[in-house]
């Protein structure tokens, strides 16, 4: 029997030695890598968890009025060639006390602002747009222009000499949350060219138009989703996403009547601001 003998051992130690180290990169890559960010992860979730035990804003409550109105495009003001449209103001409120009943920087705001906005409708009738409206505007009709960027930026009032001289023109929220967060939606020319009917000699300029006009209320009901961020005055950072369901019909006829106003229950954990990491 013959006995072969290595020419090279150091050739095969080398070999063995990075075969050794391939091996533990491929078990660090493949298994204690994944176990590693597994507990990275599990204790960052703690982390949070443990700052959202208390929140410190929260949704205390979402009002939003509806109707209608026809833009009358035609000369003499004839009712022969109307816009539809129907719009929605938004009073969203924030609870800042319920954990802390003291004014703090805790739970006062330096900062918020809105992104994120989504428009679900089961029809593509309409042009629609959420924006900030004017709390002196509350439930009457005015032209909505989308925000720039898509996003929401409020002035942020800190001191009574503040408010006296502040322009509600432009998107301003209090930093003690003593006032709503006030937002309007619109979709204008839901139906455009519309001409009252010769059995008719005037036109409703609310809901009502709706029904005069035909328009099927399924069609131009929508889910309002967008997110609301918070810095506090120790810049800590929160997030809430809100999602808002418009139904425009009821049991007793709806916006056909001429306007809705209601209000979305926000009890709950679910309604509470998130802390970010």
């Amino acid at each position: 029997m013959k006995k072969f003998k290595l020419k090279n051992e150091r050739l095969v130690f080398t070999i063995l030695i990075i075969t050794l180290f391939v091996v533990f990169l491929l078990y660090y890559n493949l298994v204690f890598s994944v176990v590693l960010a597994r507990s990275s992860f599990a204790n960052e979730m703690i982390k949070i968890s443990e700052k959202n035990e208390q929140a410190i804003f929260s949704v205390q409550k979402v009002l939003y009025y509806s109707s209608a109105n026809a833009i009358d495009n035609s000369e003499n003001q004839s009712l022969k060639d109307m816009s539809i449209c129907q719009y929605t103001d938004i009073s969203v409120y924030l609870d800042n006390i319920s954990t802390i009943t003291e004014l703090t920087n805790e739970n006062t705001v330096k900062e918020l602002y809105i992104d994120n906005i989504k428009i679900t409708s089961p029809s593509e009738m309409g042009i629609k747009t959420l924006n900030y409206k004017s709390p002196l505007s509350f439930g009457k009709y005015k032209v909505i222009e989308k925000p720039e960027n898509d996003r929401i930026d409020f002035n942020i009032i800190n001191t009574n000499a503040e408010n006296e001289n502040t322009d509600y023109s432009k998107p301003t929220f209090y930093t003690d949350c003593s006032n709503p967060i006030s937002l309007g939606y619109l979709n204008k020319d839901i139906l455009t060219n519309y001409s009252v009917t010769q059995d008719a000699n005037s036109v409703s300029f609310n809901g009502k138009v709706l029904q005069q006009a035909g328009v099927n209320l399924e069609d131009i009901n929508y889910t309002l989703n967008f997110d609301i961020h918070i810095v506090n005055n120790l810049n800590q950072k929160f997030i809430y996403p809100l999602k808002i369901d418009i139904d425009l019909n009821d049991s007793n006829g709806g916006i056909y009547n001429g306007y809705v106003y209601k209000g979305q229950n926000t009890s709950g954990s679910q309604y509470r601001f998130f802390q970010e990491s």
